[in-house]
């Protein structure tokens, strides 16, 4: 069993859709994938949770690949108000549910092993390949963060891959840490600064894992679609995701995923769902 973490509002289906589809079309052990959601509207009229709607199109999706797949919603609202109300970072750089993994232990019945993937992340080989790396002796795996590690620190991690030892965590209280950090200091990459100054021990894993740059690696298991610094012709960034297929072509001059955006499509002409 793989069981996979996401995170994010009704915003982000096209992103669990399209991610959803690459994993499944490439994975052969059953997939559990918790969805962490919650209504926040109070800062913003969008952010509200994923609809039972919506999860239940994505049920279908994962099944119709692997009957024993499922995704499960699971709403984090009253943990989050608790914990994060009005605090420092709750306007980062980021939505707020970019917090919501710092919560991971604290809702119920969750599994001792969780792989947390942000929303613009695709799935270029099997997951069980990084699912199954054996992080018994560290609180999680991660790849460095392709800018950060020249930045601010060679050990540096990009946060949108964790594979998570949860039993490691509770023992060394490594996300209880992270968010006192966010609570009490300002910080600009909120949750990933938190989780990195607050790690004990952690193990960093090949590119492959999380590939922040070249989107047509055949190696690749995690494929992120994450903001780029470009400077030609002029410094600029660029942030395109899976779903954006125009600029995935045009600018990005990926195609390895075009099978499974093609799916993507056709899905989205027979569902209602993606119109929010």
């Amino acid at each position: 069993m793989v069981n996979i973490l996401l995170c994010g509002n009704k915003k982000v289906f096209d992103g669990a859709v399209t991610q959803l589809i690459s994993m499944t079309n490439r994975t052969r052990e059953d997939i559990t994938c918790y969805i962490f959601t919650m209504d926040v509207s109070r800062l913003n009229p969008d952010f509200v949770s994923i609809t039972d709607e919506q999860i239940d199109v994505l049920n279908e999706i994962v099944k119709s690949k692997n009957e024993n797949n499922k995704v499960i919603k699971v709403d984090v609202t009253e943990i989050y108000e608790k914990e994060f109300f009005n605090c420092k970072n709750e306007n980062a750089y980021c939505t707020p549910y970019t917090l919501l993994r710092l919560l991971a232990d604290l809702v119920p019945d969750m599994p001792e092993k969780l792989l947390y993937l942000d929303i613009d992340i695709m799935i270029g080989n099997d997951i069980s390949e990084l699912y199954n790396i054996d992080v018994s002796n560290y609180e999680y795996a991660a790849v460095k963060e392709k800018y950060g590690c020249w930045l601010i620190r060679p050990d540096y991690i990009n946060a949108g891959m964790l594979l998570l030892n949860m039993d490691k965590i509770s023992e060394t209280g490594l996300l209880q840490k992270a968010r006192d950090r966010i609570k009490t200091k300002k910080m600009l990459f909120a949750d990933q600064d938190a989780i990195f100054w607050s790690t004990t021990k952690k193990l960093l894993l090949p590119r492959k894992f999380n590939e922040q740059s070249k989107f047509n690696r055949k190696d690749t298991v995690v494929c992120h679609f994450c903001k780029r610094l470009m400077f030609l012709p002029y410094p600029h960034t660029e942030n395109f995701k899976q779903w954006n297929i125009k600029e995935v072509h045009e600018v990005l001059k990926c195609y390895a995923f075009d099978n499974d955006l093609k799916e993507y499509l056709d899905l989205k002409k027979k569902y209602s769902n993606f119109k929010y």
